[in-house]
């Protein structure tokens, strides 16, 4: 097929990439800045309408990353990209007669900052979800969802918590973190959650592009399938790094409380570091949020190949290849 993937340069949008084009696809791919992957490429935004017109344009189906995933920013910022960049894909892709459209949401759309456990996929729910980002992404969700038609079938993918060699999301706070002493425990490090290696999600996503037809209009949350407590999940990810695990431990609420207020400061001061704590961020590693993937893998007829435990063996790989390099 000929396929568009926005948002090529993050890690999800790479790895996408590459399988489609390992397996004969012709890519094309459209992001702000040069992606260096030898496929055709736009470069331009997905809030600019004529930007996605002319990348979408002659292309059979459409795989939509790009979007804004940052802990800090104005409501307009997510707006922009998350909401208005979703419209200009979902309706520039229907206008160029695309057949087949995957949008990668996020489980946070449906999460009211309660534990989930063994949680099925619950609809999007924009004035409930927890956060600029979550809020931007549950309407963008609603919005391609909403386009669906036999003509186009779309479906939404929520990989949740995508981590692996090059992460500069999860793992890369995680670690920075980690080196400047700043990681903690929050609550007691009990709370199971569940994880995505990238390629699982790649697959997933590729996956979900060939089921579209018999899957358009539903959602469904894409993980491992390997629930673990927070504590390990962050004590392997610094511990692949070479770092010693966190040693800090703050109360569920405190930590919480604390993220209101330093988001209230950071949005006054306009500040687009990452704060120390935000309340999202407190609410997803203080309580339990993983997922039933029976649905997911029966209608995917996909099953993860990489455990978490060979995840976390490459990523040690990864991190020693890097400071190797750096020697």
């Amino acid at each position: 097929m000929k396929v568009l993937v926005t948002g090529s340069t993050s890690l999800v949008g790479r790895a996408v990439v590459a399988r489609l084009s390992d397996r004969g696809d012709a890519v094309t791919v459209l992001q702000r800045q040069p992606s260096r992957l030898d496929v055709a490429e736009h470069l331009g935004d997905v809030a600019d309408r004529a930007a996605v017109d002319a990348a979408v344009d002659g292309m059979e189906a459409v795989i939509h990353v790009a979007g804004r995933a940052s802990a800090t920013g104005g409501w307009a910022l997510f707006d922009a990209t998350n909401v208005q960049g979703t419209r200009n894909v979902v309706e520039a892709a229907r206008a160029a007669g695309v057949t087949r459209f995957v949008h990668v949401s996020s489980p946070s759309v449906a999460h009211d900052g309660r534990s989930l456990v063994g949680a099925s996929a619950g609809p999007a729910d924009p004035d409930h979800a927890r956060g600029y980002y979550s809020r931007s992404k549950a309407q963008a969700e609603l919005i391609a969802l909403a386009a669906n038609s036999s003509d186009m079938p779309i479906v939404a993918i929520r990989p949740h918590l995508i981590w692996g060699p090059g992460d500069t999301q999860l793992v890369g706070r995680i670690v920075d973190r980690a080196r400047s002493d700043r990681l903690a425990i929050v609550g007691s490090g009990a709370a199971l959650i569940d994880t995505t290696y990238i390629d699982n999600a790649a697959d997933a996503l590729v996956a979900a592009l060939d089921a579209a037809p018999q899957l358009g209009g539903r959602a469904l949350v894409v993980t491992n399938g390997q629930p673990r407590p927070v504590r390990e999940i962050l004590s392997r990810i610094v511990m692949a790094a070479g770092l010693e695990p966190p040693r800090f431990k703050v109360p569920y609420r405190v930590a919480r409380t604390g993220g209101l207020a330093v988001e209230q400061i950071w949005d006054r001061r306009g500040r687009d570091d990452d704060p120390p704590m935000t309340s999202f961020l407190a609410e997803q590693l203080g309580t339990a949020h993983w997922f039933d993937q029976r649905q997911t893998r029966r209608s995917l007829q996909w099953q993860p190949e990489v455990s978490i435990d060979e995840g976390f063996r490459r990523l040690q790989l990864w991190f020693e290849t890097e400071a190797a390099r750096e020697a």
